[in-house]
């Protein structure tokens, strides 16, 4: 009998890095509304009251970005001036740019132009990708959504803090949090849950015992099924005792330093780079289908420079 442990984190929608994620997607989101052909690679960082977006946009249309930025930080819950950091007086700086004529000269592969010199047709047999990535795909039946145990697991936990302070369930929660969770495998299968970890910001008012009893009752057990819980399991609820200082006013904020934690939880390969405010490229992979007897597959996909190349894809499904 095989045991092993296997840790994967998650943080809620309050943290700055994931903050700063979201502000460069509801960007890239309400560029693409409005003009399809759009290309985005939008950046946010956050601190301590000011709000920084950059990078490289290429639309038609008009965005407000500081208000989508701003609507975004309301959303999330930074509402009170007491949290360091707030929707309507915290700074917003915006520094962007057009893409670059070299990059756009790779990317570019079409049919047709008008009189105008505008694409009406793209050529999608020749279509270039504006910089190299590679990506990795992954599978298995450990959950519903074919991901790993420990990363949904957290994923619900973080969504469970939002949940509970938005609805005031718990009360005296603020928006910046994390989890995390250990889970134990006998000869490669989910047994149970070895630790749980949950880090919530909270009003400097709030009592750790009271905190910790109502977060692992109505946070952790409403979450994790109860066949993976047992008398051994561990939890740990703000270890250090205090979490009223987060969110961009105690932890500087940036967009895809997430990257682990927007993927498999460090549990299947990655390849490096992020997606949150950038335009994905325009290219099809056939699905793969698991076959019996296989819990997991991984297969990689390898996007080339973008000089006038071809988008290829290379797929392997391998028996882990």
């Amino acid at each position: 009998m095989d045991k092993k442990l296997f840790t994967s984190e998650s943080v809620t929608e309050g943290h700055p890095d994931k903050l700063s994620d979201q502000i460069s997607d509801g960007i890239l989101d309400a560029i693409m509304a409005q003009d399809p052909r759009g290309r985005v690679a939008c950046e946010t960082l956050l601190t301590n009251g000011f709000c920084l977006v950059a990078g490289e946009i290429t639309t038609k249309t008009y965005v407000d970005i500081a208000k989508v930025a701003r609507t975004i930080i309301k959303d999330v819950g930074y509402t009170d001036a007491e949290y360091g950091f707030h929707y309507e007086t915290s700074g917003v700086a915006v520094a962007i740019k057009e893409q670059s004529s070299d990059i756009a000269r790779g990317v570019d592969s079409y049919k047709e132009k008008n009189s105008s010199g505008e694409i009406v047709t793209e050529d999608l047999e020749n279509l270039g990708a504006g910089d190299q990535g590679l990506m990795f795909g992954y599978a298995c039946r450990e959950t519903p959504e074919l991901m790993p145990l420990p990363i949904v697991l957290a994923h619900r936990l973080c969504h469970r803090l939002a949940e509970v302070r938005k609805k005031k369930i718990i009360k005296g929660l603020r928006p910046d949090g994390k989890s995390q969770v250990t889970v134990e495998y006998v000869d490669d299968k989910p047994k149970r849950i070895d630790a749980v970890l949950i880090a919530a910001q909270h009003d400097p008012e709030v009592k750790l015992s009271k905190l910790k009893t109502e977060i692992i009752e109505k946070v952790i057990k409403k979450v994790i099924p109860h066949k993976f819980l047992d008398r051994s399991t561990k939890y740990y609820v703000n270890t250090t005792g205090r979490f009223v200082v987060g969110g961009p006013q105690g932890d500087t904020g940036l967009t895809g330093r997430k990257i682990i934690v927007d993927t498999y939880g460090g549990y299947a390969r990655h390849g490096g780079g992020h997606s949150p405010g950038r335009t994905q490229p325009k290219w099809t992979a056939p699905v793969r289908t698991r076959r019996a007897g296989w819990p997991k597959m991984w297969w990689p996909r390898v996007l080339p420079n973008a000089v006038r190349s071809r988008l290829l894809t290379l797929s392997a499904g391998r028996n882990r």
